[in-house]
Formats: C-alpha cells, structure tokens, sequence
C-alpha cells in the first residue's frame, strides 16, 4: 500500500479542480495546469478533495498511483503559491545579472553566457551572486535551474560553480607538497 497514495490531495479556496476521464485540471491565482494521470490510477472529486486510488492491486498500478497523487499534489500547489529554486555563484568574477528578460552569466570563460528563460518561468538576480527561478511547473522551475547550474557545476576543491542554495559541496584535499 501506498502510504502517500492514500491521503487525498486538499483543493484549497480560490483553486477549481476538475476531473475528466483521465485528465486533472487546476486552475488558481497563478495560471492553469493539467496532468493526464496514468490508465491503471483512478481520481475522484469528493468534497474538495482529489482521491487517488489504484484500478486493481497488480505491481504496476500500485507503482504509479503514489506518484500520481504527488503530480496532483504538485498541480494544486503550483496554481496557489508556485514553486521557487534558489542558485549561488562562487567564485573571484562569476556574476549573475538581468539584461530584459534574459540572464547573463559572467563564469569565468571568454564569453558571458547568454540564458533565455522559457515560457512560464521567470529568473530575478537579487544579488550579483544569487539567481532565483520561479515558476508554477515543478518540472520546469528545476529543468531550468538544472540548466542554469550546467553552465558551470560546483568544483569539488574550491567549490566555484553555480550551485542550488541547500546543496553541500564535499570538498576535496588538494596536492601535497
């Protein structure tokens, strides 16, 4: 049994969510989205609440209904408050700043590097050295700051990179003389 599969996702005030067949909608304060959920996972309306539930108890449908809910969890908080990634740069000249919509990031190599935020998503540099992306698509918010990050990732010896604010850089000793 799946024990996040079992409790039913709340629809709060101010968000409809409607169920057709397969597919969840949400729409709140913040936009519209929608998950087609999965043929072997069940979802019914009750009381503003969406309930989860496996077609029958084979493996595969008993794998998929847990992530399920968490996809329409994910819906329903993405069109009330949206979702939020945090990015750090290290390091002696790496920079971050604004240049209209896109972002410029200065990382050590000859050229900046230039960053078109996609659809959806919006990028602020607070600080020269902090980037926050924001969006209400879980997946998207961290496709784009995995993308970010790529540019270039944290080294393990001195830790300049870009880096996401909560992750830890285990660092590595360096030559002995």
């Amino acid at each position: 049994m799946s024990r996040i599969g079992k409790k039913p996702v709340s629809v709060p005030a101010g968000v409809t969510a409607t169920v057709e067949g397969q597919k969840v909608t949400a729409k709140g304060p913040k936009g519209e989205l929608s998950f087609v959920v999965n043929d072997e996972v069940l979802v019914k309306l009750e009381e503003n609440q969406l309930v989860v539930s496996p077609v029958d108890q084979s493996k595969d449908a008993r794998s998929k209904w847990g992530m399920s809910r968490t996809m329409i969890e994910n819906i329903i908080t993405g069109v009330t408050d949206g979702f939020e990634r945090r990015l750090e740069i290290n390091g002696v000249g790496y920079r971050a700043a604004m240049q209209g919509k896109n972002l410029q990031l200065a990382l050590g190599y000859s050229h900046d590097v230039i960053f078109e935020a996609p659809d959806g998503i919006s990028i602020a540099c607070p600080k020269p050295t902090e980037i926050v992306v924001t969006g209400i698509d879980k997946q998207q918010v961290g496709q784009v700051a995995s993308k970010i990050r790529g540019f270039r990732k944290p080294e393990p010896y001195k830790g300049k990179g870009v880096k996401y604010a909560e992750e830890r850089i285990v660092r590595k000793e360096g030559k002995k003389k």
